[in-house]
């Protein structure tokens, strides 16, 4: 039987070669990665989605659902710069509270990127249609979409998955290289997106701003409101956790984790706003607000067709940095639970060629390829969320556990007002829980019962021991 209230004691240095990650990555390679993974299908899908579910105050429902992510993001700088080891908010829990909830954590986060992974290469195949359409190479629907919208198999989705598995098993530093010039393209497009779709500005289009009002209610059998848009949308804006689960890759974690973690944010928030207040300005809600690519439709009902083929082809570039973010990430956080005995200790391996866990990659890649091809966007957004907010939750009390345990001891970052954020960070994020519409929570639960069942079986098992 497992000790389930058995704490993690960090000493990466102590561990055989086979099990060790290189440290490849500088700061500014943790920055492109996490503005890789937060700016991606959020705004370039999620806004139509956003606006359909609370009309022009979605953009309240994006400051908000960013309040969350600030207080989180400076939670989660603390923490990792004081646990630098790999395995983000699942190996904080163990370390600080202890297995049980370390192994509840690491499962919600296993569903968080999988199904994070799973939505981008939606909303990436959506965008690839739609331009293909635009230039005259319509695809059959049969295979762009899965059976909730007519079709087989969405084949374009379950490519991309794979396309960017194979550039993560090049090596950390080969893939994050490119990544980093994936992101710039993908920032000049949402800027050329302002500057072509601002002159068409009308603030009568924010009127009424709040039609659905600002508490989650049901209309049509879907969530609406304010704090329902912000449930949804907070899929866009993190990412940043992804950043923490390359600790044990970075050469100087001490400075270069918060740097990537709060410079993300910072730069991720302006081009949101930015983009979010346009989208509404420049076209009513309802004209968009069920598109998968709403910023194209935005552009090309103002006239502006090469335009907005020239954004379709920015996403179809740039939208596989957040698949590569979150994958990576995955493919981490398998890697340290396998290494702590909590899964076969034989995936918990590295390529002696490219120090990289190619062997969990591919499998990670193949589980959530499957649901890419046959699931419906908004419904992976919303239970990718559920399993977000429980790590969030957990790094925060992990932030509080350790200044109640050490109140004066040293910090290499420290969260301001660490009993103001700590508690904000928790609470907006259990507010934004219970916003999740029914069968979300329902499907989450089910999930974890899942997930102690096998916690209890691997406690058996002297096998995966």
């Amino acid at each position: 039987m497992r000790n389930w209230n058995r704490r993690k004691s960090i000493a990466v240095e102590a561990l055989p070669s086979e099990h060790t990650l290189r440290r490849t990555l500088s700061w500014w390679h943790l920055i492109a990665m996490g503005v890789g993974a937060i700016i991606g299908t959020g705004i370039y899908t999620l806004v139509g989605i956003g606006a359909g579910l609370a009309g022009p105050a979605v953009v309240l429902s994006f400051a908000i659902a960013g309040a969350v992510c600030a207080c989180a993001a400076l939670c989660y700088a603390e923490v990792a710069t004081a646990i630098p080891a790999s395995g983000s908010a699942y190996t904080y829990s163990y370390a600080v509270v202890g297995e049980l909830i370390a192994w509840i954590v690491g499962w919600s986060l296993i569903l968080e990127y999988s199904l994070v992974v799973s939505a981008v290469a939606v909303g990436w195949s959506g965008y690839v249609v739609g331009t293909l359409s635009a230039i005259g190479l319509p695809l059959p629907v049969a295979l762009t979409a899965g059976p909730h919208a007519g079709g087989l198999f969405n084949l374009p989705a379950v490519f991309i998955v794979f396309a960017v598995a194979g550039v993560l098993t090049m090596g950390t530093r080969e893939s994050a290289t490119l990544n980093a010039a994936l992101v710039g393209v993908k920032i000049v497009a949402l800027i050329l997106f302002i500057s072509v779709a601002l002159p068409h500005f009308d603030v009568a289009q924010f009127k009424p701003f709040m039609p659905y009002g600002f508490s989650p209610h049901e209309i049509d059998g879907k969530q609406h409101g304010v704090m329902a848009a912000a449930a949804i949308i907070f899929f866009a804006f993190y990412g940043f956790d992804a950043i923490s689960t390359a600790a044990e890759e970075t050469k100087r974690p001490d400075r270069d984790l918060p740097i990537g973690i709060v410079g993300s944010m910072v730069i991720c928030t302006a081009i949101y706003v930015g983009v979010a207040a346009v989208a509404i300005g420049a076209m009513p809600f309802t004209a968009y607000a069920d598109s998968p690519e709403p910023l194209a439709l935005i552009l090309r009902s103002l006239g502006q067709g090469k335009v907005a083929v020239i954004i379709g082809a920015a996403a179809i570039v740039a939208l596989p940095t957040v698949i590569l973010a979150f994958l990576f990430g995955q493919s981490r956080i398998f890697f340290v639970m396998a290494r702590d005995g909590l899964l076969p200790k034989s995936l918990a391996k590295v390529s002696t060629r490219t120090g990289a866990p190619v062997r969990m990659t591919l499998g990670t890649a193949a589980v959530v390829s499957v649901l890419a091809g046959l699931a419906p966007l908004d419904e992976i957004a919303a239970l990718a969320n559920a399993g977000t907010l429980v790590a969030f939750i957990a790094v925060a009390a992990c932030m509080l556990i350790m200044r109640r345990r050490d109140p004066d001891g040293p910090r290499k970052f420290s969260t301001p007002l660490p009993w103001l954020i700590g508690p904000l960070a928790i609470g907006g994020c259990i507010y934004l829980f219970w916003s999740l519409p029914g069968t979300t929570k329902l499907f989450f639960g089910l999930w974890n019962l899942l997930g102690l069942a096998l916690y209890a079986w691997v406690g058996r098992s002297a096998a995966i021991r």
